[in-house]
């Protein structure tokens, strides 16, 4: 009775108070009420008014409204605007209420985009309000122009940035200079504690107090924020200074920019530190210069020539030491003349074929060189290890004119300075040997001899542990930057680098991959590699990889050309260094997933099994377009499977010609460790479908460990997913629970025939079964019948396509 009392006592005060505020808004809908009787434009009830009347006054009546009972509360939800639903869910939650259905109707209603297929939204909440903080700080959605948005006692960005878990930050940077300005420095406060992925889409060139004000929000949200991921996505021409600061950062590094004033979360430390130097310096070393980034990679091309020349000459005396002046002159007297230098002659560096640009007077080439903060074009990516003369892109409208030098002297002096740059200042006089100028500056044991950051000043706070660059080329000095960050880079754990046109750069950063596995407390377990060419094999290129990163545990790398190493006819096809390619056997290691896709062409099966026999722990292989020179070869490989990789769980086949290797595929389906075999576009019933397919259903009958079976893409049709069905008859083993059978040619008659078998044996649910782009739309009546049957036995998954643009293959099938 005692709590009968107080829902009514509750009740009563809603409509109490309901009424009370009311009153005015009542008399004025009463007058339309009158005129309309009943429908659509019906006035709204007297519930729904107190209703509005309460969301309209939740300033006052807020701790009341939670009060309520559930009935009424369930009521009152959908009324509230997003900042009192998103207060009120903990107690909604406590009285058995779910806000979800309310957050996915506000999100199709206002953002009014669909998400994708494959995403699975846990909480509705979130992903609103997290894609709210996005437009209100982007600027792309109005807050004023409906009333769930608005709200004066609420700041949207304010409310909304605890949910934020994932940021994007797109072209000209918009939104950083909000975030780091004074009015929101409670926003990012609590961004730096939510906010786990920071992306970069698009960027375009941005001025110095766009990334001035990048800066400030790296800092904050990555040294002294929850940041572990940094992704950049789809840029083009890279700004090299805007492209290293953010590399440099994300790396733990810090310095405050030009006339920035010191972290003032960074406490006593940074107050006390002497005044940073400018980016010219930070790319340079101290009290140079700034230099372009074509001059300084053109130093970094006539140090890489100078030791190939070293080595083919042989030193009959020991490394002779010459000031810098003195090595001037003798260059000069040796016939180098160092304004030709900035192109290399094609017997050397320059790719078979390449046109050589005309000599031109080194006042031309100076006059047109940009500063470091404008970007050059790369080369188009090569698969020769050699490096090729880089190609400037005209500088952004809106920069200013490039800088002129005066006098010829000023002009081989600059020349001279950038060539013999060294990681901190020495004074004229001072001695040097040629050998470490020539081989600190291919090596990159001198990082800052080619304009990388000069890091020793530089303050070292927490950094990220995954970092994925997706199309993004890199140039020379990106590269060299990157690989510099590498090598020490411990608490690294992912790295994704896509379609980044490395070229013989590949080799740079596995010399830094190898010396930051040497290093205490390496935690780099993920590497994911992929690009148009290599001037390496994609076999040779793992197995170095696999060297280098002994500890490494995932491993995902495609080539999509072949390497000019793979034809051997190539005029001045050089080889790589003999340290990174080697005939000697690969240590064991710690692989546990292993992904390649090939080029074209055969590959050495000898070379694969290699890799194989040292991954004993491997428990996922995945293999795409891969082609060997004969069925016996890919029989090698699977044997080797077998004997070296007992741990093995799962083997996929992507766009592979097996139609000649069905004793093989018989051959891995009678393996009984692995639990998921995938035939993707594999051809596998190409010939001799008749008496392949008994012997397939045979193999399977008998394998109780295989879990999953996936077959999308081999035009199995209807008579081969007939005789599939026989491995659920009663007298199989089988314990398949997962079928894929998309993109087979399948009709509605043949789908409800195999249907009607599974039930005829009785069989329970055995899982998921997937039916995408198959032939059921030819009679939607017995797809719809067929379907139903299955849904009896397994979760059926399936979509509506369009047959009509598969008629190659039905005529391919008849």
């Amino acid at each position: 009775m005692a709590a009968l009392e107080a829902w009514r006592a509750q009740s009563c005060w809603f409509c109490e108070v309901a009424a009370a505020t009311t009153m005015e808004a009542t008399s004025r809908e009463a007058a339309p009420a009158k005129s309309s009787a009943s429908g659509p434009n019906a006035p709204p009830a007297l519930f729904e008014l107190c209703g509005r009347a309460v969301s309209a006054h939740m300033g006052v009546l807020e701790s009341g409204v939670w009060a309520l009972p559930g009935p009424i509360l369930q009521s009152i939800l959908p009324l509230l605007n997003i900042y009192y639903l998103e207060r009120i869910e903990e107690t909604a939650l406590k009285k058995g209420l779910s806000t979800q259905a309310i957050w996915r109707r506000l999100w199709d209603e206002l953002m009014k985009t669909r998400p994708s297929s494959l995403e699975s939204v846990t909480c509705w909440r979130a992903k609103f309000m997290e894609a709210f903080f996005s437009h209100v700080l982007r600027g792309t959605i109005d807050v004023s122009s409906d009333r769930r948005l608005c709200d004066q006692r609420f700041s949207p960005l304010l409310h909304s940035s605890r949910h934020v878990r994932q940021l994007t930050i797109c072209n000209m940077l918009q939104g950083a200079t909000e975030l780091v300005a004074e009015p929101n420095r409670r926003v990012l406060e609590t961004l730096a504690s939510s906010l786990h992925t920071l992306k970069f889409r698009h960027p375009l060139f941005s001025d110095v107090a766009a990334q001035q004000s990048l800066r400030q929000l790296l800092h904050q949200l990555i040294h002294h924020g929850a940041v572990n991921q940094v992704s950049l996505y789809n840029w083009p021409v890279p700004e090299s200074a805007f492209f290293i600061l953010i590399l440099t950062m994300s790396a733990g590094f810090w310095q405050p920019g030009p006339g920035g004033s010191p972290c003032r979360l960074c406490g006593e430390a940074s107050r006390g530190r002497a005044p940073s130097r400018d980016e010219g310096s930070l790319l340079l070393g101290s009290r140079r210069p700034r230099r372009d980034a074509a001059e300084r990679c053109a130093a970094a091309l006539m140090a890489t020539r100078r030791k190939s020349e070293a080595k083919q000459m042989p030193r009959a005396a020991p490394t002779a030491r010459v000031t810098r002046r003195s090595t001037q002159e003798s260059l000069t007297a040796g016939g180098t003349d160092p304004k030709r230098e900035l192109y290399p002659p094609a017997t050397s560096h320059e790719a078979p074929g390449t046109k050589r640009p005309p000599s031109t007077p080194a006042t031309t080439s100076f006059a047109s060189a940009s500063s470091s903060t404008s970007s050059f074009k790369r080369a188009p990516a090569s698969s020769a290890p050699q490096p090729k003369p880089l190609k400037r892109f005209k500088r952004a409208a809106g920069k200013k004119g490039a800088r002129t030098r005066q006098g010829s002297g000023a002009e081989s002096e600059d020349l001279y300075d950038f060539v013999f740059i060294v990681a901190g200042e020495k004074e004229d006089g001072e001695e040097m040997e040629i050998g470490e100028v020539a081989c600190g500056a291919l090596d990159g044991s001198d990082p800052s001899c080619l304009g990388l950051p000069a890091l020793e000043a530089s303050q070292r706070f927490r950094s990220i542990s995954t970092l994925e660059l997706f199309t993004v080329p890199l140039s020379m000095e990106a590269a060299l930057t990157l690989c510099h960050l590498l090598s020490s880079w411990v608490s690294l754990e992912s790295l994704t680098l896509s379609y980044n046109g490395l070229g013989s750069n590949i080799f740079r950063l596995l010399d830094s991959l190898r010396a930051l596995s040497g290093q205490a407390g390496c935690r780099l377990r993920a590497l994911h590699l992929s690009d148009l060419f290599s001037p390496l094999p994609i076999l040779e290129l793992t197995r170095a990889i696999v060297r280098a990163l002994p500890l490494l545990r995932v491993l995902s790398i495609r080539v999509d050309h072949p390497s000019q190493r793979d034809n051997p006819a190539v005029p001045g096809n050089a080889g790589p260094p003999s340290h990174i390619v080697g005939d000697e056997e690969i240590p064991e290691n710690c692989l546990e997933q292993l992904e390649m896709g090939f080029p074209r062409g055969a590959q050495p099966a000898p070379l694969l099994c290699s890799v194989l026999k040292a991954s004993g722990s491997l428990q996922q292989l995945s293999l795409d377009s891969a082609t060997f020179a004969s069925p016996q070869d890919f029989g090698l490989v699977l044997q080797t499977l077998k004997e070296y990789n007992l741990a093995l769980k799962r083997l996929s086949f992507h766009d592979m010609n097996l139609a000649d290797c069905q004793s093989e595929v018989l051959f891995l389906l009678q393996n009984l460790t692995l639990q998921e075999i995938t035939f993707s576009f594999c051809r596998l019933f190409e010939k001799r479908p008749a008496q392949f397919l008994p012997e397939m259903v045979a193999a399977m009958k008998g394998n109780s460990t295989l879990k999953g079976l996936r077959l999308p893409g081999n035009r199995l049709g209807n008579a081969g997913l007939l005789a599939l069905a026989d491995v659920f008859s009663e007298d199989s083993s089988s314990s398949l629970c997962q079928l894929d059978i998309s993109s087979n040619c399948i009709k509605p008659d043949g789908l409800l025939e195999f249907a009607k078998r599974l039930e005829r044996w009785g069989r329970g649910a055995f899982g998921h079964l997937r039916l995408f782009q198959n032939w059921l739309d030819q009679d939607a009546v017995t797809a719809r019948e067929a379907i139903r049957r299955l849904r009896a036995t397994c979760h059926v998954v399936s979509d509506s396509w369009d047959s009509s643009q598969a008629f190659a293959d039905y005529v391919s099938t008849m």
